[in-house]
């Protein structure tokens, strides 16, 4: 309570209310009945499967029971689950799957806003910081990747990018950076650890810079002692984020060699496919719900950075240009010494950077760095693109008069709402609101198995299932029956009767073979196997006549134990470190 009458009082209050009612209203469609069309329409079957995890006990999630038609694939050892996390607060108090996934989906909008609005505010008052949150979340990519893509993930990056940005500067920045700063650092690498892979490739290099910049700034005013210092910091928030994410980054950096991962690299997933014009970034209105494409006038997506962000980004740099040039003259080099004068500088060179490796022209880079090729589609830049000029743009009231710079400013959120408006809607489907009990049967249920069936298919497998799943387990040689039982929450496990009424038989265990299958017959492990003429990659063991017990349980392998005690021990210590910090006090 007195936290909260705290929070009230505070100059933030206000502000915040207002990043929170403009995060709302972008994410208006979402409290409303019913679901909607999106690219990524695996939302609701991921939400699903984390929680038959959760109650089967299987934590951290890694093997999912539905997906692959049915045989079951490893998407959590490799698809960052943070968002689904997140989701089983709302499942716990009720909702439905389906709104799950769209409340989840709001909470970027306003997260993400709010995140902002203290990186900017720090730089640019409170004024400036909302301005920035506003742009922010009303950027047309941002509609993009909630209302077009359904890529929830890469949403959820949007969150972290200003919060890893914000603490980053406290940190280097203050004398005596705080130990909270830097617990809080590694929490937001961490999230973001845990919400999108690729991101994690797109954004290190430009927070490098983001570092580099302000570790100069501080050598320049201090000694090399608080550098030192500053570098420290940030190398320790680096180790406790990579150790709080270790369960799920280093079995996704490991064991990527079990799966299939080339295919995510070819044909659509090129990223070659996917460059845009110089029309699409900055003159096109056009706005859909279909695919990227190779010819830029077929695409059916909209890839603008927005006609404000774009332009009021070199109103801007014209402003700083005369600045530099009124400092030249002058002599008078306090004039772009500010730290919000760098912060813009260096933001705008992000910004348009970020908007060339969208474009063909710098494929060069691309060829020079391979690791690139993993970024599937080079229109990922735009996450960049959007956060660094909506940070940018909130030092509009600092460049302006105070009068004249609050009418400006007002106007300019209002022609941003009128432009912005209709692209923040989704798109409905031809048979009305769907339920979860439409969601999870029939037609809609068979897509969402077989949806993504390639992503991860394992090593073994010449070609993806064809046909569902009907039994655990069946009789490929010899004679027998098999007798099978329903376990609706199993997840990484199964199990079956086998009654073997010829010398010996050869059954096929119908689930996928990774890294660490273990088969036990009567409570006996035994050697089980993929036979040469298998497609789907399935499991095969050998058995004597008589009855059997057949159990099949996927266990760590070495790297995931490992990585499960790291991450253990980093949250541990996170969690246990204020009661220390209490005991500590004299």
């Amino acid at each position: 309570m007195k936290l909260f009458k705290r929070f009230v009082s505070s100059r933030d209050f206000w502000p915040l209310v207002a990043v929170l009612f403009f995060g709302i209203l972008a994410s208006r469609h979402l409290f409303t009945p019913g679901y909607f069309n999106m690219h990524d329409d695996l939302q609701v079957m991921r939400t699903l499967e984390m929680e038959k995890c959760f109650k089967d006990f299987q934590v951290p999630c890694r093997w999912v029971p539905d997906m692959g038609y049915g045989f079951g694939f490893p998407l959590f050892n490799f698809y960052p689950p943070l968002p689904y996390l997140y989701g089983m607060l709302f499942r716990l108090i009720g909702f439905s799957f389906v709104g799950t996934v769209k409340l989840v989906f709001a909470s970027t909008f306003i997260f993400s806003g709010v995140t902002m609005y203290f990186l900017a505010s720090k730089f640019f008052k409170r004024f400036g910081g909302v301005l920035s949150a506003i742009f922010y979340i009303w950027a047309p990519y941002h509609a993009v990747d909630v209302y077009v893509r359904g890529a929830m993930n890469e949403a959820w990056a949007l969150v972290f990018f200003p919060a890893i940005f914000y603490f980053s500067y406290k940190l280097i920045t203050d004398h005596r950076p705080l130990n909270t700063d830097i617990v809080l650092l590694s929490l937001s690498w961490a999230g973001l650890f845990l919400s999108h892979n690729l991101m994690v490739m797109i954004f290190t290099p430009f927070f490098a810079l983001w570092c580099l910049l302000w570790i100069v700034k501080r050598y320049k005013n201090n000694s090399i002692k608080f550098c030192l210092e500053a570098f420290k910091s940030l190398v320790l928030s680096g180790v406790i984020a990579f150790g709080l994410a270790a369960f799920f980054t280093l079995p996704a950096l490991l064991e990527n060699k079990y799966t299939q991962i080339e295919g995510q690299l070819v044909g659509y997933y090129d990223y070659t496919a996917h460059f845009v014009s110089l029309r699409q970034l900055l003159i096109s209105r056009f706005w859909g719900y279909g695919p990227s494409v190779w010819v830029d006038a077929e695409d059916r997506m909209s890839f603008q950075i927005g006609h404000l962000h774009w332009i009021i980004s070199i109103i801007i740099g014209l402003f700083l240009i005369k600045r530099i040039i009124k400092a030249l003259k002058s002599k008078n080099y306090l004039l772009i010494s500010d730290h919000w004068f760098l912060t813009v500088i260096l933001l705008l060179l992000f910004g348009w950077f970020a908007a060339f490796m969208t474009h063909l022209k710098s494929i060069f880079i691309y060829q020079a760095i391979p690791q690139l090729k993993y970024i599937q589609f080079s229109w990922r830049f735009l996450t960049i693109v959007i956060f660094a000029f909506s940070l940018a743009i909130g030092v509009l009231p600092i460049l302006l008069r105070r009068k004249i710079g609050n009418w400006f400013v007002s106007l300019l959120v209002i022609g941003l709402l009128i432009l912005n408006w209709s692209y923040f809607k989704p798109e409905y489907g031809k048979n009305g609101p769907l339920t979860d009990k439409e969601k999870f049967s029939g037609a809609a249920w068979e897509l969402q198995q077989t949806a993504g069936i390639y992503d991860y298919l394992t090593k073994d497998a010449k070609t993806a299932p064809k046909s569902p799943k009907k039994m655990d387990g069946e009789i490929i040689e010899g004679k027998g029956l098999v007798y099978t039982e329903n376990h609706p929450e199993r997840t990484n496990w199964l199990s079956f009767f086998a009654d073997i009424r010829s010398e010996s038989a050869k059954l096929r265990i119908n689930v996928m073979n990774f890294p660490d299958w273990k088969v036990l017959v009567d409570g006996k492990e035994v050697k089980e196997y993929v036979d040469k003429s298998e497609e789907w990659g399935r499991i095969y063991i050998d058995v004597s006549q008589g009855e059997h017990f057949i159990y099949a349980r996927l266990e760590n392998t070495p790297i995931r134990s490992i990585a499960n005690g790291i991450s253990l021990i980093f949250w541990i210590g996170l969690l246990s470190y204020p009661l220390v910090k209490k005991f500590r006090r004299p």
